[in-house]
């Protein structure tokens, strides 16, 4: 895979959905996680740090402050237990916070997403980093407070599927 060909010259950051089922393979290949949406993906998760002897994996909670079905990640009245359990956990470093708003064509709509998660990270973690943003909405996300951007297609261009 990519990992193999450009080696450790690169911090790798899992941004997909993660399944228990390729917990071990996540830990193992990527310095940071963004997208622990629940204390069960966490409990592997630091399970499997134990079992691989990895020191420290910082994480990113991904919020689902949309509420759609068709998105991961912890609801906003969820979210303060999941913080606590990584507060008590050896392994696992939680760094910040990820949200993926829903799609509009006004990306203005997407604001009070952004706003919403950078509130969040100030209450439960001030000097955490804010994951959020996409190729067509970035501008948006950086004016309120983005740390990290996903933006494959703006450098990329479409996928070819």
């Amino acid at each position: 895979g990519k990992i193999e060909l450009l080696g450790q010259n690169v911090e790798w950051h899992l941004i997909g959905h993660l399944q228990s089922n390729k917990a071990r393979k996540a830990v193992r290949l990527f310095d940071v996680i963004h997208s622990v949406d629940s204390v069960k993906i966490a409990t592997v998760l630091e399970r499997i740090c134990f079992d691989e002897n990895r020191q420290s994996l910082p994480v990113f909670v991904q919020v689902n402050l949309s509420g759609e079905k068709t998105k991961s990640g912890v609801s906003e009245k969820d979210l303060p237990m999941l913080i606590d359990f990584l507060r008590s956990c050896a392994r696992l470093q939680l760094i910040g916070f990820m949200t993926l708003p829903p799609f509009f064509e006004d990306v203005e709509k997407v604001r009070p997403f952004f706003r919403k998660l950078r509130s969040i990270r100030d209450e439960f973690l001030p000097n955490g980093y804010l994951s959020m943003g996409m190729s067509h909405d970035f501008p948006v996300a950086i004016e309120e407070g983005a740390t990290h951007l996903r933006i494959g297609t703006a450098i990329f261009g479409e996928r070819l599927f």
